[in-house]
């Protein structure tokens, strides 16, 4: 995978495909409102149900967390299952985007174990939005050809590389009460 080019359609607000931990994901640059209105429209998805962070490490994530508000009793429990297919809905920062929040005063955020994904989040130096390549409500694509079959145009930039052998999306989480949102 070359990187150069992925974080140049990042950095010009294009919306990406990537290979995650079971399906191919939608991402783009998190702090760009325009970037994610784009791959809301494209996922014919609503803003209010908020969105999944993606990161190669948590301090990737800690301008987007409340982090203050996480019990030091939880986090064991958090972080013994990261880096890895666990996505925890945990307090978002007062200054999170309502854009990625939805009607939500937290935020779904996964630290990934996915190689691809990692060096992409490094390269790009923060997390992405990830969300399953599909329109809201079907079954994610499962191969690049019928992603771009799907997307076409609409996506900036397909990453060809392999999902990382999950059989099922990320387990999501809440981090305060370990509630089992999907599992």
């Amino acid at each position: 995978m070359t990187v150069d080019p992925v974080v140049e359609s990042l950095q010009q607000g294009e919306v990406i495909l990537y290979p995650t931990e079971a399906v191919y994901g939608l991402g783009c640059d998190p702090m760009n409102q325009q970037a994610v209105e784009k791959l809301l429209a494209i996922k014919q998805r609503p803003v209010e149900k908020g969105l999944i962070l993606i990161a190669d490490n948590y301090g990737q994530l800690l301008p987007y967390v409340a982090d203050h508000k996480i019990p030091m009793d939880k986090r064991a429990d958090i972080f013994s299952q990261w880096p890895g297919p666990v996505t925890w809905v945990m307090p978002a920062a007062a200054d999170t985007p309502k854009w990625l929040t939805g009607k939500f005063d937290s935020i779904a955020v996964r630290v990934t174990n996915h190689p691809t994904v990692k060096r992409l989040c490094q390269a790009f130096g923060g997390p992405l939005v990830s969300t399953s390549a599909n329109l809201s409500g079907e079954q994610p694509v499962s191969s690049i050809a019928a992603a771009k079959a799907a997307f076409a145009e609409q996506v900036g930039c397909y990453v060809d590389e392999p999902l990382g052998g999950q059989q099922q999306p990320s387990t999501i989480k809440d981090a305060l009460s370990g509630q089992t949102f999907r599992g």
